[in-house]
C-alpha cells in the first residue's frame, strides 16, 4: 500500500480512464446507429427466428438484473439513499419479468395466449423503467424511515398486477402471436397500450442516462459511471421494440441485442463498484492498523524519550555531553512525533495543511515564530508528500537548532516554472560549501536526495550573518 509516511493510503498514482460523459455519449451513439440502420436500410436484415436464443438471453438479462439488485440493496444498507433503494427496486422488477414469468403463467393456463402473459411481464418492466428514472432523479436524499414505505413501490405494483390476474379473461389481445411477414422492415404493431408502455420505458431510460452522468461527473461512484451508457442501451432497446415487438415473442432481434449490451454494461458497473468497495475497506483497515501503530508510539516510545530529556537536564559535564544528550533526544523526538503524526493521519489532506503541521510541530518546540504562505491549491504523489514534509522539518529545524533562527518562513507555490516548496530563516547562516563536505553536511545531503528522487531538484542559499533559503522544485 505504499511507504509508511505522510502518503495516506496507496501510492498508485491515478490511472487515466474514460470520461462518464464519453461512455455515455458512446453508448447513444451505438443506439442510434442501430436504429438509424433498420430504419434507413431497407435490405438489411435485423430480425432472426431463434427462440432458444431468444429465451437464453432473457434468462441471461434477468438473473443479471436479480444480482445487480442485490448488490444495489446492499449499497442501499450502507448508504440509506434514496437513489439505491429505487434503483434496487426497479433491477428487481426487470428480473422478475424476465425471469420465464410468462412460461409459468402458460404452464399454469393462467391466460389465454398473448393477454396475461404479455401484460404482466410489461407491466413489471414499465414500473422497473419507472423507478429507476426516479432513482436517477433522486440524488443524495436519504430514504425515509420505515419498512412499509421502503417497500411502497412494490406493493403498488403488486396491487396493479393483482389487478391483471383478476381481470385475466377480459384483457384484450396484447400481441398478435402470427409470424412477422418479414424481417427487413420495422413492424409496428400491438395493442396501443403496449406500444405506449414501451415508448414510456423509452423515455424513462433516457432521462435515468442523462441524470445519472450528470451526477457520476459530480461523484466518484463507479456504478454510477456505468449506469448512464447502460441507460440509454436499454432506451433504444425500448425503441426498437416499438418497431419490432419481439420481447414478446420467439424472434431474436436488435432490440434483445442492445437489451443485453445494457445489461453486460450494468455487470461491468457492478463488478468495479465491488472492487471499489473491497479496496475501500482495505485501505479503511490499513488506517486503522497504522492509528493503532501510531497510539502505541505515542503512548510508548515518545513517553520515554521525554523522560530521558527531562532527566538530562540534571547530568553535570564538562565536556558537554548533558547538550548532546538533549540534542540527540530532540532529534530522536522529532522523528518518533514526525512517526506518529505520517501513521495517524489520512492522504485526504491538502499538502499545504500537511506541511503547515509538521513544521509548526518544530517551531513550537523551540520558542520560534512560523510564517506561511501556502497554496493549497498545489498537490503531489503520495511518496512525494512524505519526502516533502521530511525535507521541510529537517529544514526547519536546522534553521533552529545550528542557525538559531528566530522567525521561519514556509512558502508553497505554483508557477510557470513548476511546484516549489521553499524555507528561509533569519538565522545566522553558515558556508554551505564548508559544511557540505565535513562530517556534519548529512542532513544537506538526506534533503538532497529526497528532493532527487521526487524527482526534482534541490537548492540551499546560505552566508554567515544572512539567514539561509532551502528550495525544493519538482
Amino acid at each position: 500500500m505504499g511507504p509508511v509516511g505522510e502518503s495516506g493510503l496507496g501510492g498508485a498514482r491515478p490511472r487515466r480512464r474514460v470520461s462518464t460523459a464519453a461512455l455515455t455519449a458512446v453508448g447513444w451513439a451505438v443506439g442510434l446507429v442501430v436504429t438509424a440502420l433498420i430504419l434507413g436500410t431497407p435490405y438489411l436484415v435485423f430480425g432472426y427466428h431463434k427462440p432458444a436464443l431468444h429465451l437464453v438471453l432473457s434468462t441471461l438479462d434477468a438473473s443479471v438484473a436479480l444480482l445487480l439488485s442485490y448488490l444495489v440493496y446492499g449499497r442501499f444498507v450502507r448508504s440509506r439513499l434514496t437513489q439505491d433503494l429505487l434503483l434496487a427496486q426497479g433491477l428487481l422488477l426487470l428480473g422478475v419479468a424476465g425471469l420465464g414469468l410468462a412460461v409459468v403463467l402458460n404452464l399454469f393456463g393462467a391466460a389465454h395466449p398473448e393477454t396475461l402473459d404479455v401484460w404482466l411481464p410489461l407491466a413489471l418492466r414499465t414500473a422497473g423503467a419507472l423507478l429507476i428514472a426516479a432513482a436517477s432523479l433522486a440524488g443524495s436524499r436519504h430514504a425515509v424511515p420505515g419498512r412499509w414505505l421502503r417497500v411502497s413501490p412494490l406493493l403498488t405494483v403488486a396491487a396493479a398486477c393483482l389487478a391483471l390476474w383478476v381481470l385475466r379473461d377480459s384483457l384484450p389481445v396484447a400481441l398478435s402471436s402470427s409470424a412477422p411477414a418479414t424481417a427487413q422492415r420495422p413492424v409496428i404493431t400491438g395493442h396501443p397500450a403496449l406500444i405506449a408502455s414501451q415508448a414510456l420505458a423509452a423515455l424513462s431510460f433516457m432521462v435515468a442516462s442523462v441524470a445519472f452522468t450528470l451526477r457520476a461527473v459530480r461523484r466518484d461512484d463507479e456504478l454510477l459511471r456505468w449506469l448512464g451508457p447502460a441507460c440509454a442501451l436499454a432506451a433504444f432497446a425500448r425503441v426498437n421494440y416499438v418497431l419490432f415487438p419481439s420481447l414478446y415473442s420467439d424472434w431474436f432481434y436488435t432490440g434483445d441485442l442492445l437489451r443485453t449490451a445494457g445489461y453486460a454494461l450494468l455487470l461491468v458497473g457492478a463488478a468495479r463498484e465491488i472492487g471499489q468497495y473491497w479496496s475501500a475497506r482495505a485501505r479503511a483497515a490499513v488506517l486503522e492498523d497504522r492509528r493503532r501503530l501510531a497510539r502505541e508510539l505515542h503512548d510508548g516510545l515518545v513517553q520515554e524519550l521525554s523522560y530521558i530529556r527531562a532527566e538530562a537536564h540534571s547530568i553535570r559535564s564538562d565536556e558537554g555531553s548533558s547538550e548532546r544528550i538533549l540534542s540527540a533526544c530532540d532529534r530522536a523526538l522529532d522523528e518518533a512525533r514526525g512517526a506518529v503524526d505520517a501513521l495517524g493521519r489520512s492522504g485526504d489532506e491538502p499538502l499545504g495543511f500537511v506541511l503547515h503541521r509538521a513544521v509548526q510541530q518544530v517551531a513550537e518546540r523551540y520558542d520560534a515564530t512560523l510564517d506561511v504562505d501556502l497554496d493549497h491549491s498545489v498537490s503531489a504523489d503520495p511518496e512525494q508528500r512524505h519526502a516533502l514534509v521530511r525535507i521541510a522539518r529537517e529544514a526547519v529545524s536546522n534553521a533552529i537548532r545550528h542557525g538559531a533562527a528566530e522567525r521561519v518562513c514556509l512558502r508553497l507555490v505554483c508557477d510557470q516554472e513548476g511546484r516549489r516548496l521553499v524555507v528561509e530563516d533569519d538565522g545566522r547562516g553558515f558556508d554551505v560549501v564548508a559544511v557540505a563536505q565535513g562530517a556534519t553536511g548529512y542532513g544537506l545531503t538526506s534533503m538532497r536526495e529526497r528532493a532527487l528522487a521526487l524527482p526534482g531538484s534541490f537548492e540551499i542559499e546560505s552566508a554567515p550573518d544572512r539567514g539561509t533559503t532551502v528550495g525544493v522544485s519538482w
